[in-house]
């Protein structure tokens, strides 16, 4: 096990409130999901400030930590030093009906996923076998396949009793015994001889089959949940081992056969009508809505409600075109849209976590991407929307659909291939064409507009003057770190000269020399200086502040003003700019660095405005 990630695995937990205040962490594909005792000791903007967190998300009572593809490695060490207590309480807010619902699905489902995906991809590689003719539908290489993959789908039952349970706080080993009764080849038998059936010669049992189904175990382990809890509370201790899973049985087998079982059967014809009325009369719907609004969808929680019914859709007519289109085509726009902000900007850390998201986004996880990219510049996630939006509209024009369920990024494409015809592949290449290609035009129309190039002002070069050695006050009252530590690879590769840099205690800046003002940028974060010795000065106010336009900043003094020792000549608003998500550290560098034979800082810790920090010479 790798610690690579032990020292942000800490410091998680610390911004959390410490270890003895979760209750519970586990993780899906991107993030970690926690449930904390009291939600005042979180401290969110320190979450995500940490280096290795995209973002902080609060949603159906669980708070988020959006990692990466990484989020295992990370869990790995979180998990180390988890102190789970089953009888904390948490004191947060009670959840509305919708969040609820929302929380006991993907639960329920998430847990799922990776199965399902491989049961689709093994799926994608047969119907490929099938179309390029490498086997034939009578070979036993064949039969064996399809075993392989309909395993989960036909037993998908238990396996949801399994993590239903496990939402639900109860025996999930009883619940999966409980599903296998409703899947056990006796009773198929009897339903097969279609001969009523009695329990006790009384009881009515319902002759229907459950293999594949959804709805009905959702029902029969929901209910269970509740008879176990109620068996364990009235059972004496010394004898719940024997009598709570006899009497489990024998109370869940007579209810499943009779009642829950049948009404979760009629529940499920009932979804497999509407998905039929929908593929025939509005096939194009949901593609657009998944397609045009799921980054919504996955910001707020929502998607994890809505991805389970393209299961339910495929367990009920054998394929998915509720949510496998949409979402695919969504992916897809989101990551053109990061390529292209990778291509557009000339922020260096942008576009390298441009290029990576985007990587990620194609092979179908969006969340670094839509976190560290596309909704912080906003244009890209509103290309990605629209692009996504059209390409689910041919998709749902096309009524296409998947046959597995599976990966949401370029590989998904196989899971189109079925049927015994390649027109549902090339349908979807063609929406994931038209979202790629409309996305990136938009992306690349907006950028004009909001990529603004953030530009170290250019110092000319002082004509005439005698280099001296000269010493600097610090502009800047605050704490005095070295250029290492700068989050700009920029600053701290010194490729725009040597200095150190400050993190602020207050607002204001004054002129460190004697000498004038060469160049300020227009949204005024950063002002270029040159002193009467000839020393060149870039002081540059927080980190990718050039996005604030201006706001927050004041400037007192215009290029080729002189100015003097001590002189305020910037105010920046430090709460509000760090409030907004930037960090506030001001690297000072010597832009002329060449021309001298040391740059040495000679203060350290603390600093004042009228302290001399920086010795500069020839």
């Amino acid at each position: 096990m790798s610690k690579k990630y032990e020292g942000l695995a800490h410091d998680i937990i610390a911004k959390l409130g410490g270890k003895k205040n979760i209750t519970e962490g586990y993780h899906c594909q991107t993030r970690l999901r926690f449930k904390v005792i009291d939600e005042s000791k979180i401290d969110i903007e320190g979450l995500e400030s940490l280096a290795g967190v995209t973002k902080y998300i609060f949603n159906a009572g669980v708070h988020q930590v959006v990692i990466g593809t990484h989020v295992k490695e990370v869990f790995e060490e979180i998990e180390k030093n988890l102190e789970i207590d089953p009888n904390k309480q948490v004191q947060s807010e009670k959840n509305g009906p919708l969040t609820a619902i929302i929380d006991f699905v993907a639960g329920t489902f998430q847990p799922v996923i990776p199965a399902l995906s491989g049961a689709g991809m093994v799926k994608a590689v047969l119907a490929l076998l099938m179309v390029f003719q490498v086997i034939s539908p009578e070979s036993q290489t064949y039969y064996l396949l399809n075993m392989f993959a309909d395993g989960v789908f036909f037993f998908l039952p238990i396996i949801l009793a399994f993590t239903e349970a496990q939402k639900l706080r109860c025996n999930p080993i009883l619940a999966a015994s409980v599903a296998a009764m409703m899947m056990h080849p006796n009773w198929g038998a009897l339903v097969t001889a279609g001969d009523p059936v009695r329990f006790f010669e009384i009881i009515p049992f319902t002759l229907a089959t459950y293999t594949g189904s959804v709805i009905p175990i959702l029902l029969v382990i929901f209910v269970q949940s509740y008879v176990e809890k109620f068996l364990n509370r009235v059972i004496p201790k010394f004898v719940e081992l024997v009598f709570v899973p006899m009497l489990t049985f024998l109370v869940m087998g007579t209810l499943a056969f009779s009642v829950l079982g049948p009404i979760g059967g009629i529940l499920g014809g009932y979804l497999a009508s509407f998905f039929t009325f929908l593929s025939v009369n509005a096939s194009w719907v949901p593609a657009v809505l998944i397609g045009g609004f799921l980054p919504i969808m996955v910001m707020f929680g929502l998607h994890n409600g809505v991805a389970p019914l393209g299961v339910m859709q495929m367990a009920e007519l054998g394929y998915d075109s509720i949510f496998g289109p949409g979402c695919v085509c969504s992916n897809i726009a989101q990551a053109t849209a990061s390529a292209v902000v990778a291509f557009r900007t000339k922020d260096k850390k942008m576009r390298q976590l441009a290029t990576s998201g985007s990587i990620t986004a194609y092979m179908g996880i969006t969340e670094p991407t839509l976190y560290g990219v596309n909704l912080p510049k906003k244009y890209p996630l509103i290309s990605a929307m629209i692009g996504g939006g059209l390409g689910g509209l041919y998709a749902g024009l096309t009524n296409t659909h998947r046959f597995a369920t599976g990966s949401s990024g370029l590989p998904a494409i196989l899971l189109y291939i079925g049927d015994d015809t390649m027109r549902f592949f090339w349908n979807i290449v063609i929406a994931l064409l038209i979202s790629a290609a409309s996305t990136a035009v938009l992306t690349y129309i907006l950028s004009f507009k909001f990529e603004k190039e953030e530009l170290i002002p250019e110092i000319p070069e002082m004509k005439e003057v005698i280099l001296e050695d000269t010493l600097m006050i610090s502009p800047i009252r605050g704490q005095v770190i070295p250029l290492s530590e700068v989050q700009d690879e920029a600053f701290t590769s010194e490729a725009l000269g040597k200095g150190f840099d400050i993190d602020p205690i207050e607002g204001k800046v004054v002129a460190p020399f004697d000498g004038k003002v060469v160049a300020i940028f227009p949204t005024k974060h950063a002002i270029g200086l040159v002193s009467e010795t000839g020393v060149e000065v870039l002081i540059h106010v927080g980190l990718n502040t050039v996005e604030l336009n201006g706001k927050y900043f004041e400037a007192f003094v215009e290029a080729d003003e002189a100015v003097k020792k001590g002189q305020p000549i910037l105010t920046f608003d430090l709460e509000k700019i760090r409030a907004a998500g930037y960090v506030t550290q001001v690297p000072i560098v010597v832009t002329n660095t060449p021309q001298y034979s040391s740059i040495e800082t000679i203060s350290v810790g603390q600093t004042d405005c009228n302290q001399d920090i920086l010795a500069v010479r020839v």
